[in-house]
């Protein structure tokens, strides 16, 4: 059974066959709908809110010729006490794949531990794979094989920080990241791709992540589930994605952010609006690798 949780579970053959289904698909599109999840059912939890993820999901599923049954968290007995393990079970008797994005990793660890049918990864505190395997299919598109490529991450280590880490090695990228010390990514994952061997530098100067990078990407400060605090928003001071920072990459650098963005706090509209910013065609490739995932976790491809 094929689950989607983390990058460090898979081989670089599974995100490459991923990247070019997705890559097909997205292609053939404008052709017409196929059926291959014809009579399939993904059960799509969700603890947090979402739009990307929601859309993405729900409209691949339906394209591929499947049913797709959104559920809030008040709307399943979760919401009164039921364990995820018993939720996991129960589920498995209704649909073929369930997709949960939550609050906190041990949920969706727990969920694929004892369901009987492939979870996908769709957002936990720790990582987020299904936006980094778009992030990787609008590099892929711009720049080819990412081998040997510079990527610079600037701003908080959060849960797509430590996922860049995780596939760093997979797909032999240099990665930067410039974060405040407090800040960090999670230890243990960098330390993990460090000692697999890695290209991974840890900095709090944003020039010198972005300095002759391939790919500059940030992320909100502030995530769901934080504290928005004064404190938190001043370690951030000096991380800003401006053009002035943009100038340090090469010229032909492209920038990427997950989004939702708050212009002016992470990046400034100039950068946002501007024409290194590929971050709408990157979500846009939210659908079309999601579609990729379904296949890959439903043993399509």
């Amino acid at each position: 059974m094929r689950h989607f949780l983390d990058f460090r579970d898979l081989t670089r053959d599974d995100v490459t066959a991923m990247l070019a289904e997705a890559m097909r698909l997205k292609h053939t599109r404008t052709h017409g709908e196929e059926r291959t999840l014809h009579g399939k059912s993904l059960a799509m939890i969700f603890e947090k809110n979402s739009t990307r993820t929601r859309v993405s999901f729900e409209v691949g599923m339906r394209e591929l010729g499947g049913n797709p049954v959104v559920l809030q968290k008040d709307d399943l007995q979760l919401g009164r006490g039921e364990t995820v393990a018993d939720t996991a079970r129960v589920l498995s008797r209704y649909v073929h794949a369930m997709m949960l994005r939550a609050y906190h990793h041990v949920t969706l660890i727990e969920l694929a531990q004892y369901a009987s049918v492939p979870v996908i990864n769709g957002l936990t505190d720790l990582l987020h794979p299904c936006q980094l395997m778009a992030d990787l299919l609008t590099m892929e598109e711009r720049l080819g094989n990412l081998h040997g490529k510079k990527i610079a991450w600037v701003g908080d280590g959060n849960n797509m920080a430590n996922t860049y880490i995780t596939v760093a090695d997979l797909m032999g990228f240099e990665l930067v990241l410039a974060c405040p010390k407090a800040y960090g990514p999670d230890k243990e994952i960098l330390e993990q791709a460090r000692a697999n061997g890695a290209n991974i530098t840890l900095t709090t100067s944003p020039d010198e992540a972005v300095t002759d990078a391939d790919v500059v990407v940030t992320d909100t400060w502030v995530s769901m589930g934080d504290d928005d605090t004064l404190t938190r928003k001043q370690a951030f001071y000096g991380l800003q994605v401006n053009e002035a920072l943009m100038a340090k990459a090469k010229k032909d650098a492209i920038f990427l952010h997950c989004l939702p963005a708050h212009r002016g706090e992470e990046v400034t509209d100039a950068v946002l609006d501007g024409p290194q910013s590929f971050v709408w065609d990157e979500a846009e490739n939210r659908l079309h690798t999601q579609k990729a995932i379904l296949l890959w976790c439903l043993e399509v491809i």
